[in-house]
């Protein structure tokens, strides 16, 4: 486990917040995330470091079902995004772009921004190493920890022979 800073956000961080609309036609996932939560904080992309976290309320994700809003956030270097819920869709999204996401509605109300934070994905394990506080989060079925270390969906289908 490696410790890395807390970006905090609320409640309903819909996609086009994540990556506005107006980037849609970017392809490249370096370029996605040049502008990843830049209408919510501007300095997001030039400050978060490879292994920082997200955290955030509840509902994280609503919105549109595009999975170019994940790919930015995966793309920036977050280590994981931490939230009380996930819409459905980008939750999924997530995990079939490899992006570990966690809900914990202790920890995303718990964690400052800017906190010191160590999670253990195979555990479920959040560490808030600022205010010494831990958190647990749900774990995820073998199957899916294996298509998150794998980097997605297709790589996991790619890596396994699925199908053939």
């Amino acid at each position: 486990m490696t410790s890395n800073k807390a970006h905090k956000y609320g409640n309903n961080i819909d996609t086009d917040v994540i990556l506005p609309a107006r980037y849609l036609a970017l392809y490249r996932p370096e370029d996605l995330a040049l502008h990843c939560m830049e209408d919510l904080d501007a300095d997001f992309a030039a400050t978060v470091q490879p292994g920082d976290v997200i955290v955030a309320g509840e509902n994280f994700g609503c919105g549109s079902s595009r999975e170019h809003s994940p790919l930015a956030i995966k793309a920036c270097g977050v280590k994981c995004i931490i939230a009380a819920s996930f819409a459905r869709i980008f939750y999924r999204n997530a995990i079939n772009i490899g992006l570990p996401i966690l809900e914990s509605p202790e920890a995303a109300t718990g964690i400052l921004s800017g906190n010191q934070v160590e999670v253990d994905l195979s555990t479920g394990e959040i560490r808030d190493l600022t205010q010494n506080k831990t958190y647990h989060a749900g774990g995820f079925p073998i199957f899916l920890r294996e298509m998150i270390d794998a980097g997605g969906l297709l790589p996991w289908l790619t890596a396994s022979n699925c199908g053939r």
